[in-house]
Parts: C-alpha cells; structure tokens; sequence
C-alpha cells in the first residue's frame, strides 16, 4: 500500500483493528476504534480553515467500500464547495418532510378536531363550549369531510360545509368557520397539513359569502314591557322551586342565565351588599361586581338557612348549579312562552331609559356591557358603582310595586341586550 493515497485499507485490516486510534484510508476516509473496541467510518475535511468531522456510521452496518463510495460523493460536494455536513442534513429534512407528508394523508379532519378539542376544553370557561364544538362539528363538518385526510381539505369543501347554513343561521356558520380555521392551523403547525388555511375569512372567503350581519336581521329575545314587571314579580314570589329565586334574582340584578346559576357562596360580600364575579364566569372575561339591592340580598339569606354546596342556586345535586334551562322551564309552567330570561335584561334596559336619569354609561355597566377606557378609569374608582347601586335599588323598589291593571299590555318583542 506504499504511495497509495487512497484505499489505504483492507477489508482484513478493519476487521483486526483492535487499538484505540484512527486508520486512515485516504481521501479524508478513517476508520475510528474507540476504547471499547467499537468502530465506525469518519469523514474528514476542512470547511473556511477549521477541520470538521462527519459520521458516516458503524462497521457492522456500513462496510469499507460503502464507506469509500459516501468519502468519494463527500469530497465531490468538497469541490463544488458544498459542505457535506450540510447537505446530508437536507436529505434528512426533506426525508421528515415526507414522512410527515405520508403521516397526514393518514390524519382525517375529524382526527385532528378530537386532539384539537382534548388540548383546548381545558381552557374553555364552559362545559357547555366542549358540546357545542362536538356538536357543530357532528352536524355540519364531519358528514361532509370528517373522514377526508385533513391535508385534502380546501375551499370546495369549506363552503361545502358552511354554505348551507350560511343564510338560514348566520351566527352558527360563523361558529362553524372559526372552528375549521382553529382546527385546520392545528393541523398545520403539527406538521399534518401544509398550505393556506382554505377555512380563513379576511382576505379569503369574505369574498365568497356575505357579511353575516347583512344575511338577515339579529333574533331578539322576547322580553316584558316593562310596565308588565311588577305583576310579574309578583305572580314569580308565589312560585314553588329553585327556579324561582334564582329567576327573581336575575330580574333583579339584570344578569345573563349563566351569570345567576354558576353564582357561588364565596361571591357574596355580605356586609357590603355585593356580589364579586370573576373574569372567567362573564362574557368579557373581566371582573365585575354586582350591587345587591335589600330584595336580591333577601333572597340570598333566604337561600342561606339550607345551604349546600358552592353554588348559591344549587341543581339536583349539591355540586351542581341549576340547570340552564330550568329558569325557561318555568317561565313556560307560568305560561310565558312569549318570553325568554335574557329578555328581562331588555326589560330592565327599557325601564332605566324611559323612567330614570341616570348616564348611559351607567345602565351599561350594569348590564356588564364593555365600556370605554375613561369610564373603565372611574369604575375603578368606585363612583359608577356607586351610581350603579343606586340605579338598582331604585329598579328593585319599581319590581316590587303593587301592580295595576294599567300595567297589563300586549307583549312585544325588544331587542335583547347581549
């Protein structure tokens, strides 16, 4: 082997290399023999002045001549002045690239929406969120491309799904879109999905669909005149059940169905007539507190002697809130299929415009509607909370007034504050 540059080795050679060391080939190839005898193939060069090393694998699984064949593509790359190192590592990049490729074509939409959900339901405020996404899904997703691989999901099948509903119930297909879009960017960012997110709507579908708001008119909920409440109250007081305080109650502090049944014990500020929600119970996921009247704090009391549980308006179970739909259930025992709970919110919204002086921004905040940034500055301070009690003291005083046959008129619709 005297004067040979190359093929320095033979294949009996790398068989008995027993000492510690490094063989060399030629060419940049070394046979490397560790301390414990194990050997494999290192390709050696030099990259801007520095010496790098590249594994090219053990003796038992690359033999000497393929050991040379991958030393003589390393030193071609050399001479175009590619850095083998690098190189390798595209293939490899490229080979994960197909293999997350083979993997998604594999991964249906409704595989991917049931890990979506499983990671997310956590951070969602309301059990009753983990069923809606189950169920819009169900109903109007899955049957069209639920069992597609999630990769194969593009526009046709977006508007396919959405379309439908799209006119009928605006607000749902809406939902339904941003459920697809979160679902389809999972997708993406796991590495099951490559491509636009056929499901987005700036810039995409608003330019197939119209705008929700110009589909058809907002569905009002069904409230009482509020000329009607104070015989209405007093009709509710003769009632039997825990729907009826916890009805009274939201009458009586303007709040929304989830707000009065997921109120707990540890809300209540006894001494100071009031009651603390934190952000995760409302709407806009901010604190708000509530003014409690002698009337909304009566029931509370009264609720009190039998206390059990957390919940103030305990269901069935004493870990359990009232059901959602057992104030509505009442209301239709009572005969009064022509209104719905979150239509008192109008109620009380009508009466504070037509029968008080007090601010606008105000009655808003009472509603636990969003509000500006100096309004938010001064309820910080304390002084609409203040005004704020003295609006519901006064909407408590006009609900517990003697009705009059005056006060009977045909029910209307009103707009529903949300």
């Amino acid at each position: 082997m005297i004067g040979r540059t190359v093929h320095r080795l033979t294949a009996l050679a790398v068989k008995q290399a027993r000492k510690k060391g490094m063989l060399a080939d030629g060419g940049g190839l070394y046979l490397h023999v560790s301390a414990s005898g194990a050997k494999s193939w290192i390709y050696r060069f030099m990259l801007d002045g520095r010496p790098r090393e590249m594994g090219l694998g053990p003796t038992h699984t690359i033999g000497l001549a393929e050991a040379r064949d991958i030393a003589l593509e390393c030193r071609k790359l050399r001479r175009e002045k590619i850095d083998p190192i690098e190189a390798r590592d595209e293939v490899r990049r490229a080979r994960k690239d197909v293999v997350a490729l083979d993997a998604a074509k594999s991964m249906t939409f409704a595989a991917c929406a049931e890990s979506y959900i499983a990671a997310h339901k956590a951070g969602w405020r309301s059990p009753k969120s983990l069923i809606a996404w189950q169920s819009t899904l169900a109903s109007f997703v899955n049957p069209v491309f639920g069992p597609l691989p999630v990769q194969a999901v593009d526009v046709g099948l977006v508007m396919k799904a959405i379309e439908p509903i799209w006119n009928t119930k605006p607000e749902t297909a809406g939902r339904v879109r941003g459920r697809i879009e979160s679902i389809l960017d999972w997708a993406t960012v796991r590495g099951y999905r490559q491509g636009e997110n056929p499901a987005r709507w700036r810039g995409h579908l608003d330019h197939l669909l119209p705008k929700k708001a110009k589909v058809r008119q907002v569905e009002h909920h069904p409230a009482l005149p509020f000329t009607n409440i104070p015989a209405f109250v007093s009709g509710l007081r003769k009632e039997n059940g825990s729907a009826a305080p916890a009805l009274e109650f939201a009458i009586l502090t303007a709040a929304r169905t989830g707000e009065v049944i997921g109120a707990r014990w540890d809300e209540i500020d006894r001494g100071a007539k009031l009651q603390t929600m934190p952000g995760q119970r409302m709407k806009g996921a901010r604190e708000h507190r509530v003014p409690l009247s002698d009337a909304a704090l009566a029931i509370v009391d009264r609720l009190s002697y039998d206390r059990k549980g957390e919940f103030i308006f305990a269901g069935g179970r004493a870990d359990r809130p009232l059901s959602d739909m057992a104030m509505l259930v009442l209301l239709r025992r009572m005969g009064r299929s022509d209104v719905t709970v979150h239509g008192f919110r109008s109620s009380f919204r009508d009466w504070a415009a037509e029968r008080t002086n007090f601010q606008n921004e105000v009655i808003e905040m009472a509603l636990a509607h969003a509000v500006g940034d100096k309004v938010e500055a001064a309820y910080r301070r304390g002084d609409l909370f203040d005004k704020r009690r003295r609006l519901m003291d006064a909407w408590a005083k006009f609900c517990a007034a003697s009705p009059t046959p005056s006060q009977v008129v045909p029910i209307r619709q009103t707009a529903a504050l949300k």
